[in-house]
């Protein structure tokens, strides 16, 4: 992030500017929190192509179009004024580095990592898919990585230029997507379809496993790397070999021959061993760059004695809270994606899957301290950091003791035969993001030690899963055991970890053993 330029805006919409995180083709990216305290991305057109009347309108439709995208593995749209003078978009702040900065500085991502890399893209292709967008420039810069898995932004925005350049050519002559990523037909200018972002995919994979391109470099020439890519085989010569078929896949000149993002995702997670799955799937000093990342936020974020300009201390995030969630594996879990509003590159929001391994709870200090910045920091962790503060208010005014309440929900909540504390039984409810389209809702009934006691559904657009966990010990805290699928897809439904229940100020928070942000729920009635 870098400073504040004397030209640079204050304000967009209802967002305070607090840095800026980067300029594109389309226009300046900045970091912003919105009155109510959430951390966002918004992204500000350019003037030149706000006074064109054609960019506007496949703006306005690609905006409407990236609201519909579901899944977490997207950064999720969360605010728009498409009509403004300058026209500008908020989606959510996705609180890591690029693919491209990861790996950059010469240090290609092992392989396990890229497999898991592979199924979390691959869960991206398939909520922008079925919303009906083409990405058009899938690349390592759209592709960021965070503790719990990658990120894809920037769909639709491709397309929104290309409505102003005719031929899929900006005025400068740039190509409308980045040529060492793009697919044959995109270098031919035919009509694309989904299959023309496997094959980015692909080349995106080849880079983050080697830290080249499959055809070549800039340095190579730009129409050079355009022509390899429309007839010529890609170079895989410093692919390590488990990776092979699942790279040459995607790479093939056909469309028709390319894996689907459904059959990429069965691919990446039947091809190998993952090792231990309990593992972060970043490498450690990822993970150690992600935590200072994230300290770094929490100083810009809430810069001291900051203000809402009438002398109110700002409030902090609202309780948006992340939970359990279907994916294609149980995807490492800290930072859940979908909650606060964020403007920054065009990306969408609603329904969700995950994909990648969960980081096991080691005493590891750098681990803890990313996990705890990230929950912190991140645009979804925001109930981390009400609780959080919450819990140093009330020890500030008891001299660093626990507080009445919690003492009572700890330890003389009724219970019945010494099962679980009565107060926690009943039905809870919460949502992954501010629409309110991805529900988690269960149920927890009396039970002894080996019952089944909850029973959860997770739905959203396009999915739903039946989940149940037995009990471990009634507590306070209750403690459950891993979640079984009970019914719903193989490819969208996973088990979950061990888990905890506390009460807190009324709600019902669960706890994660493996480094997920806990969820709190509400009752339902």
């Amino acid at each position: 992030m870098a400073p504040l330029k004397g030209r640079d805006p204050q304000r967009i919409g209802d967002y305070r500017i607090i840095g800026r995180l980067g300029e594109g083709g389309m226009g300046q990216v900045f970091l912003a929190r919105s009155d109510r305290g959430r951390t966002v991305a918004v992204k500000l057109v350019r003037d030149e192509l706000a006074d064109q009347e054609e960019f506007r309108a496949r703006f306005r439709r690609e905006v409407q179009a990236a609201r519909r995208v579901g899944g977490e593995w997207t950064a999720p749209v969360l605010d728009a004024d498409t009509e403004a003078e300058t026209p500008w978009v908020a989606t959510g702040y996705i609180a890591g580095p690029s693919l491209q900065q990861a790996v950059a500085g010469g240090t290609p991502l092992p392989e396990r990592t890229v497999r898991i890399l592979a199924s979390g893209l691959a869960l991206a292709l398939e909520s922008i898919h079925a919303a009906g967008i083409i990405h058009r420039d899938l690349k390592p810069s759209n592709v960021l990585l965070t503790i719990d898995g990658p990120r894809v932004i920037d769909f639709g925005i491709a397309r929104a230029l290309d409505a102003v350049t005719g031929s899929g050519l900006t005025r400068t002559g740039e190509a409308v997507g980045s040529p060492g990523f793009m697919s044959p037909e995109q270098v031919r200018g035919e009509k694309l379809t989904p299959a023309s972002d496997v094959f980015s995919l692909g080349s995106v994979l080849m880079y983050a496993a080697t830290g080249r391109q499959p055809f070549g470099t800039a340095e190579s020439g730009v129409h050079a790397v355009m022509y390899r890519i429309a007839h010529e085989d890609p170079d895989l010569s410093a692919l390590p070999q488990g990776l092979h078929d699942l790279v040459a896949g995607c790479l093939a000149k056909d469309p028709a021959q390319r894996p689907t993002p459904a059959q990429l995702l069965a691919r990446a997670e039947g091809d190998g061993e993952d090792g231990d799955g309990d593992e972060p799937w970043l490498p450690g000093a990822l993970i150690a760059r992600l935590g200072r990342r994230a300290l770094e936020l929490l100083e810009a974020e809430n810069p001291k004695g900051d203000t809402d300009g009438a002398g109110s201390r700002l409030a902090p995030p609202d309780a948006a809270q992340s939970a359990d969630r279907p994916g294609s594996r149980a995807m490492p879990p800290t930072l859940s994606p979908a909650s606060a509003p964020a403007t920054v590159p065009l990306s969408p929001a609603p329904p969700g899957s995950s994909a990648a391994p969960a980081p096991r709870r080691r005493g590891i200090g750098t681990i803890l301290m990313v996990t705890g910045a990230l929950l912190l920091a991140g645009a979804g962790a925001t109930t981390a950091y009400v609780l959080l503060n919450q819990k140093s208010n009330e020890q500030a005014g008891n001299g660093g003791n626990d507080t009445k309440d919690e003492k009572e929900q700890g330890s003389t909540r009724p219970t019945t035969n010494g099962g679980i504390p009565a107060a926690y039984l009943g039905t809870w409810e919460t949502t992954l993001d501010p629409n309110g389209y991805n529900i988690r809702r269960f149920t927890l009934t009396q039970g002894k030690s080996g019952d089944t006691v909850l029973k959860m559904t997770a739905s959203g657009a396009g999915y739903q899963c039946e989940f149940a966990a037995t009990l471990e010990s009634a507590g306070p805290p209750v403690r459950l055991g891993p979640s079984t699928v009970v019914s719903g897809p193989a490819t969208s439904c996973h088990p979950g970890a061990r888990s905890s229940l506390e009460l807190v100020d009324g709600n019902l928070r669960r706890d994660f053993d493996k480094g997920k942000a806990p969820s709190v729920y509400r009752r339902a009635g």
